[in-house]
Parts: C-alpha cells; sequence; structure tokens
C-alpha cells in the first residue's frame, strides 16, 4: 500500500470516526487514498459504504479537494443514493453522477467555445426516429421491431462502431427484428441522417461527441483534467468500450483511479457491457492495490450458500483460447442463520402465481412488510399472471418499471404543497409538519381499507411520510443537526431530478435486470425452468453463463427469504413439457448435479412417467384436472358428499378470513382429489397434485382434521 494511503489522525477525530464500524478490508479501501485501487466486492459486502468512506476519509484528511474529486455510477437511483451518503458524511461537495450525466453536463459547458451555437436538443426515445428511418428505407416495422432495431443501434453506438463498420462486428449476433446486418446497417445510417435533419442528438450521442471534442480539443481535456483529479467508477464490471474511452480521456497520463465491481454480476453484455476492463485492470495498472470485499452483510448463510453453490457449479469447455471463467467471489455470510430457500414445483403458470400469492400473505400475516418482498422474473411478459393472483389476494403490489413516483399526480400535489408551506414552517419537527400537509391530501395514520387508486394514493403519500421520518432521523436533532422543511423540499426535488423514488408500500414485482443493486428481506424467484431460465436465445456458453450470473444477482437480493419455483405447463390442463432449470440441478432436493457444460450438455432426463389412467375404467386421462383427481369426468365420483362439502366450507371460511379467493388455497379438482384420496398422514396428503409443501405446511393439520370428522 501506497505511504500516502492512510494519513494518522487522532483517536476520536472526525476522521477516525468515518473508519468506524468498518471491518478489515472496508477499511483498507477507505484509507487506499493514492495510486490505482481495484476492489473486488461481492453481492451484499458493502461496497458503497466502503468507496463513499473513502471518499469522505479522503476530503477530511484534506488528501482530496472535494470539488475535484467525480464518483461515477449507472444508474441515476445509484448516484442519488451516493450524493445522499456523502451528504451525511460532511462532503457534499463531491459530484456523483452516472456517465451520461457527467457528459451532458461537460458537452453543455464546453459546446459552445468546442462546437459554436447551440447544444442540438436531447432525445428522449429513438422509436419515432427508427420508425421514421425504416419508411424512408420502403421497411416494414412493427413496435417489437422498432424496441430491438433500438437496443442494437445502441449497442454499436456504445461499441463505438459507424453504420459501416458495424456489418463486420455484427457478424454471429442474433438478427434484430429479423433483419440481416447489411438492413440494419442501412437502417442505422438513415436513423443517423434523421436526427441530423431534426438536429437531435441521442443519450450515445452525449457521450461519443464529448469523447470527441475530448480527444481533438487539448484545452478542453487540460479544462477536464484540472477540474476533476481523482475519479471513483462503480460497477465498474459493466462499463462499455465507449464508457471506459471517456474514462481514459479524463484521466490522462494519471492513474487516480479506483474502480469498484463484480464480474459475477455482469448481466448487461447485450447492451455493449465487459466485465473484461475489471479483470484486466491489475495489466493496466500493474502496480494498483486490489482488494476484495466478501463479507456479506445482507443474507443469510443458507442464501449465501445456495449462491456460492450456483457459481461452484459453473464450468466451460475448452476454449479456442483455452481460457476459463474467471474464478467467482465466495461470499461469507455475516448474518445469523434463517429458513432454507424453497424449492416448488407446480403444476401450472397459474398454480405457481397462486401459490407465490399464498405465501406472501403469510409472510404479511407473519409481520414481514409488503415493501419488504418482491417477486421476480425474467422477461417482464410473465409479470401479469402474478399481478392478477396478488389482486385476486388483496395484496398490494408496485410493478418496477410502471409509471415514475415524481411523475404521479399526487405526488406532485404534495410537493406542491410541501414547497408553499416551507416558506411559512415554524419550528415544529419536520415529520410532522409533513403529515400535517399532506393529511389535507388524502394521508391518514392507518392504511384505508379500500383497494385501488385509493390505496395507490395513499401508499404514495405514505412514502412521502416515510421519507421524512427517516431524513430527519439521519440529518435532525436525533443526529447532532438541523433539519428543516425546506431541506425537505430541496430534497425532494434533487430525488425528483434523479428519478430517486422513496419506498412505496406493496409487494415489488421486477425482472431481475432491474432488480439489480436492490434487496429485500423476502425474494420470489420464479419461471425458473427451462427457456425461461436460461432464455432460449442463449445459445452459447458465453449467453448461458450470463443466465447463469442473472440467477445469481436474483438469489443475492435475497436478506432472509428465499422461494425459487417453476411450472411443468403454462395453462392449466395444457401439456406438462417443461423441465427445472439445469441451473438449479445440484442445487434442488433430489436433483443430480452432474452438469457438464453450461450450455452444452444437459443431465439425463428423468425417467418419464406413465400415462395417466382413470383408476376407475382405466381409460386416458386428458385434461389437468382429471389427471388431478385421479379419473375421467365420465366415471361417478367416489368421495362422500358431506366430506367434499365439509372441506368447501373450511375453504370459504379460511378464504374470507385470509381476504384471497378460495381457489388460491385450493381448487375444485384439489379438494376432489382429497375428498376421494381421504389421506391418513400428511406425507400422504403431500403425494395430492395442488398440495405443494407451502399448502401442506399452512393447511394441511386442517384438512386430516375435517377428513377424520367426516
Amino acid at each position: 500500500m501506497s505511504a500516502a494511503a492512510a494519513v494518522p489522525r487522532p483517536e476520536g477525530s472526525l476522521e477516525e470516526q468515518i473508519l468506524t464500524g468498518l471491518d478489515e478490508e472496508q477499511r483498507q479501501v477507505a484509507t487506499s487514498l493514492a495510486g490505482p485501487l481495484c476492489v473486488l466486492a461481492g453481492a451484499g459486502t458493502g461496497k458503497t459504504r466502503a468507496i463513499t468512506h473513502r471518499i469522505a476519509y479522503g476530503v477530511h484528511t484534506g488528501v482530496y479537494q472535494p470539488q475535484r474529486v467525480l464518483a461515477v455510477t449507472f444508474t441515476a437511483r445509484a448516484a442519488a443514493e451516493m450524493r445522499t451518503r456523502l451528504r451525511d458524511l460532511g462532503v457534499g461537495g463531491v459530484q456523483a453522477r452516472t456517465f451520461h450525466a457527467a457528459a451532458l453536463r461537460q458537452l453543455q459547458f464546453f459546446w459552445p467555445q468546442a462546437v459554436g451555437g447551440p447544444l442540438p436538443g436531447l432525445l428522449d426515445h429513438k422509436a419515432n426516429v427508427i420508425a421514421e428511418a425504416a419508411r424512408r428505407l420502403r421497411l416494414t416495422t412493427d413496435r417489437a421491431a422498432i424496441r430491438d432495431l433500438a437496443a442494437e443501434i445502441e449497442w454499436a453506438k456504445v461499441s463505438m462502431l459507424t453504420p459501416e463498420s458495424y456489418v463486420r462486428r455484427a457478424a454471429g449476433r442474433a438478427a434484430p427484428a429479423g433483419y440481416d446486418q447489411t438492413t440494419v446497417a442501412r437502417l442505422y445510417q438513415a436513423y443517423e441522417d434523421v436526427k441530423t435533419d431534426r438536429n437531435i442528438i441521442d443519450f450515445e450521442d452525449v457521450l461519443l461527441i464529448t469523447v470527441g471534442i475530448l480527444q481533438e480539443d487539448a484545452k478542453v481535456a487540460a479544462a477536464v483534467r484540472d477540474q476533476y483529479r481523482h475519479f471513483v467508477v462503480d460497477e465498474y464490471q459493466d462499463v462499455s468500450p465507449l464508457q471506459q474511452r471517456m474514462l481514459d480521456l479524463w484521466l490522462g497520463d494519471r492513474d487516480e483511479l479506483c474502480v469498484v465491481g463484480d464480474a459475477s454480476q455482469t448481466i448487461y453484455s447485450f447492451t455493449g457491457a465487459t466485465s473484461r476492463h475489471l479483470l484486466e485492470f491489475t495489466k493496466r495498472f500493474p502496480g494498483a492495490d486490489v482488494v476484495k470485499l466478501v463479507r456479506d452483510y445482507r443474507s443469510t448463510p443458507q442464501v449465501v450458500q445456495l449462491a456460492n453453490s450456483l457459481l461452484a457449479a459453473r464450468t466451460r469447455q475448452p476454449s479456442r483460447g483455452g481460457d476459463s471463467w474467471p474464478t467467482p467471489l465466495e461470499l461469507i455470510a455475516q448474518r445469523p442463520a434463517g429458513p432454507e430457500p424453497s424449492f416448488t414445483e407446480c403444476a401450472d403458470d397459474e398454480a405457481e402465481a397462486a401459490q407465490v400469492a399464498t405465501r406472501i400473505r403469510g409472510l404479511l400475516d407473519d409481520g414481514v412488510a409488503a415493501a419488504q418482498i418482491a417477486v421476480l422474473f425474467r422477461t417482464n411478459g410473465q409479470s401479469q399472471a402474478y399481478e392478477q393472483a396478488l389482486a385476486s389476494a388483496g395484496i398490494g403490489y408496485q410493478l418496477r418499471g410502471g409509471e415514475r413516483f415524481f411523475q404521479r399526480r399526487e405526488v406532485r400535489d404534495a410537493i406542491l404543497q410541501l414547497r408553499a408551506s416551507s416558506r411559512a414552517a415554524g419550528t415544529e419537527p419536520v415529520p410532522q409538519l409533513v403529515r400535517d400537509v399532506l393529511a389535507n391530501l388524502g394521508y391518514t395514520r392507518e392504511a384505508p381499507q379500500a383497494g385501488g387508486a385509493v390505496r395507490e394514493r395513499w401508499e404514495s403519500l405514505a412514502a412521502l411520510v416515510g421519507l421524512a421520518d427517516e431524513l430527519d432521523a439521519a440529518r435532525g436533532s436525533a443526529a447532532g443537526g438541523v433539519f428543516t422543511m425546506l431541506d425537505f423540499v430541496a430534497e425532494l426535488d434533487e430525488r425528483a431530478a434523479a428519478q430517486h423514488a422513496p419506498t412505496v408500500q406493496g409487494v415489488t414485482l421486477a425482472s431481475l435486470h432491474s432488480a439489480k443493486g436492490l434487496e429485500w428481506d423476502a425474494v420470489f424467484l420464479v419461471g425458473l425452468s427451462e427457456g425461461l431460465m436460461p432464455i432460449s436465445f442463449a445459445d452459447t456458453d458465453e449467453a448461458v453463463d450470463e443466465e447463469r450470473r442473472l440467477l445469481y444477482v436474483g438469489i443475492t437480493r435475497a436478506r432472509q427469504h428465499l422461494a425459487l419455483s417453476w411450472s411443468l405447463a403454462r395453462t392449466p390442463g395444457g401439456r406438462a413439457n417443461r423441465k427445472p432449470s439445469r441451473f438449479l440441478d445440484g442445487l434442488r432436493p433430489a436433483s443430480s448435479s452432474s452438469v457438464r457444460s453450461v450450455s452444452g450438455q444437459r443431465p439425463a432426463r428423468r425417467k418419464q412417467a406413465a400415462p395417466a389412467v382413470c383408476r376407475v375404467c382405466g381409460t386416458l386421462l386428458g385434461s389437468g384436472a382429471e389427471r388431478k383427481v385421479g379419473r375421467c369426468h365420465n366415471c361417478p365420483p367416489t368421495y362422500e358428499e358431506s366430506t367434499f362439502e365439509a372441506l368447501r366450507e373450511w375453504r370459504k371460511d379460511t378464504a374470507s378470513s385470509a381476504s384471497m379467493p378460495a381457489f388460491v388455497i385450493f381448487t375444485d379438482a384439489t379438494l376432489v382429489a382429497i375428498a376421494e384420496a381421504r389421506p391418513q398422514s400428511l406425507p400422504e396428503l403431500s403425494k395430492l397434485a395442488g398440495v405443494g409443501p407451502a399448502k401442506l405446511e399452512r393447511y394441511g393439520e386442517d384438512v386430516l382434521r375435517i377428513l377424520a370428522a367426516n
């Protein structure tokens, strides 16, 4: 470590207080202030804490000037969180931005002197421009095709490819929207022509133009390098070639760079991201310090073990270069033990969604907050079944990626009212003032019983109240500071600009990609069947390994409760031709661990079950309902009517008390199967279709009691 890395200070000083609470490796990061530093940080290991304390320690020891430090990350939310933490550590002057935000700020400042004239308008969405480019080429496109073409053009631009160089580099890539590379290159050029005609630029242009100016104008480059002397890059495994080029130009010939990342969380290669820069950092900077953060403070040992096992099972067939996957960081759990992750196989998607809703209701009854529960899936199209199941069960939810929080009407109205009241705010504590103001808009201490728009409105206002409580605790009198209504309104304005929304009550429904950087007490990973995880179009070792990393990211979002599930058929009664994800082999109970290649040879198929036949007449059973009860619809039922009615009455009462639809507990077909089979024990009951582990645990004893009494 460099001699300038740590500056000793008297015990109990502000600088020493900044280091208090950091573990040994985090403290090493925080006190390594000079020269290149590579932090390999596993999920849940406190990387943001380490790097923000590093910046704060550097500023308070006089090694850094806050205005000359630039911290860069990949989402506006992450940048806003970093700014908040830095402000709480007393170094609010440090710039924390996304790559795009930092580049746009520089472009707006230097455009007049480097180019002249007004800066072109910024294009928010590519769809209309791509549609116009397609019309110019007489190409037929729909919304899905335009979306795929936009993603391909973005990939080409962040890979620093022109329409001319695209064809060569895109060889072997999947054809977007079914178009060959030559056609895509023509469309790419037409898209650029339309932008020129309209005098607009897109987000990728912001980086490309800024890079161009820094390369061509020595004065501009010198000004930027004089402004920023120290750089921190978070999520470094996700940098694209274009972002890396910009970082190189910011640095010049200096090496005051700290990068933080985890190659096992590289999940955005389809956008041009690559972990190569992280993995080769010490080749570029041979004298760089390397610190590994492996103490996981987020998840229980059971969750951590599953995550480690998932990556440990990864192998790769010898390639032309003879290389292998980089050795993943092995996390070491720091939390107390928790429940074992559960694995649930369901008959169909509807049954899978219903069992998830039932288990979520159980967590809510046990005191887990709805905002601390998430259902994560591979594709956004999977969300509908879970939206319906949660709505039927009377459970509120929020769809991540839906309407932005600060664009909601009630939130805009609330901020206007809070801003007006801040001008005349007295000495009353901010949290109480916020409650008083928002009461005029419908906020109450207790959540309304109604659902729909009324409940959503209340949840938005409650999120603002919760944020006021949180900020007052961090910056108000309890923290030895002063936090005013003006401060709160300023925070809201800053968060609105960065789309840094507060926590909204309600179960989160999100894709695995959008869950990156977030965490919850309970996580349900759903749809884990072949074709969805890994996705069907992942047809190379590299693509399937990224799918494995995506599942790893999903697992490591869970603090305590983790449930993994899959279904055998898409629709009730449909053909049960799905198989559990190969990634679960060796992880779920009674599964083989003999996976060879991440994308190649699969484990031997399970022995196919014999065709289901009616136990009365022996004919083949066709529908799912017939297979569930074990007889065809032509044969008479063999249960006692009183037994069936007793089960139905129990189901009705149970559903009513839990405020959920009756079918969520057991379907009619399952009740018939129970009444006819009359199981005498929990193991016998568990063998019936429709009675999974969660339902067995929750309702098994009640069912056996009813059967014994009837």
